[in-house]
């Protein structure tokens, strides 16, 4: 017993150690899918009317978004309530964005049927609605909450987008594991990312923090998997296509055309050649 006393007495005193209290996990997660459920209501009660059942959602995301940003009261340039307001107000702009979003998709990737399935089923989708919502919350100077709802994207679907980026209309990621998006970058419109692509810096030094750190994206731009671009002064000219596994670190022209050449090497029977591959 004096061992859990002891263990018990340790962890209140490092637990003081934090400077501000932090929104519960659990509830900024069921705020992200709530608020997901609340602009794409697929699968609801059918038996309540479609206009009624969303405004009772609204209100209870209302309610709950009033409930995690409380520990930070402290902290917030704004009163919550308008915080609250400001952030559904922008709802359906957010909203119209994601439709299009969805009809990328829709219109890019042949295995999607409509955008239904696409609003269902996509990963990348998902992701995607819960960045634009937490960007809002990012502009609004709300700490730490903004990055908890992205996280937790992030865990469901293993695609990474820091809240702080900022990318435009009609994006589209396909597959999705693995994209990790950084806080600066910036992408354009009709932008298309396939899974495994790194967005990201070349220094992670802390006293870069206010900088400009990762790529900018520009219009039309595909960039296709494994791919891994740096710098916050590397950019992608427009309409350019990035292949597969390519490593970028400097600006490349609008209109390029990136990739690795593979090369096919014949064995010879022989001569016994040594595999030195280490998995």
């Amino acid at each position: 017993m004096k061992s859990i006393e002891k263990f018990v007495n340790q962890l209140y005193i490092n637990n003081l150690t934090f400077t501000h209290t932090l929104p519960s996990k659990e509830k900024s997660a069921t705020f992200a899918d709530g608020m997901f459920k609340l602009l794409f209501p697929i699968g609801t009660n059918a038996d309540i009317p479609m206009e009624q059942q969303i405004e009772v959602d609204a209100r209870k995301m209302q309610c709950l978004l009033k409930e995690v940003l409380l520990p930070l009261h402290s902290q917030l340039d704004t009163d919550i309530d308008v915080i609250v307001d400001q952030f559904f107000e922008q709802l359906p702009d957010v909203f119209e964005e994601l439709l299009k979003d969805a009809q990328v998709i829709l219109k890019f990737d042949p295995a999607a049927y409509s955008v239904e399935e696409v609003v269902a089923a996509y990963p990348g989708f998902y992701a995607i609605c819960i960045y634009r919502l937490s960007h809002i919350l990012y502009k609004m100077r709300v700490p730490l909450l903004p990055r908890m709802i992205s996280e937790h994207a992030h865990s469901r679907t293993a695609i990474d987008i820091n809240p702080g980026a900022q990318i435009g209309p009609q994006f589209f990621i396909d597959h999705g594991t693995g994209v990790v998006i950084g806080e600066t970058c910036v992408i354009g419109r009709n932008v298309k990312l396939y899974q495994c692509v790194t967005l990201g810096a070349l220094n992670v030094s802390k006293e870069l923090a206010q900088k400009k750190r990762h790529p900018t994206i520009e219009d039309n731009v595909i960039v296709y998997s494994g791919t891994t671009i740096l710098g916050g002064n590397t950019v992608v000219g427009h309409d350019s296509i990035v292949g597969g596994n390519v490593w970028l670190t400097k600006s490349v022209e609008p209109y390029s055309l990136i990739y690795n050449r593979s090369e096919t090497k014949i064995r010879s029977l022989d001569i016994e050649e040594e595999i030195t591959f280490v998995i």
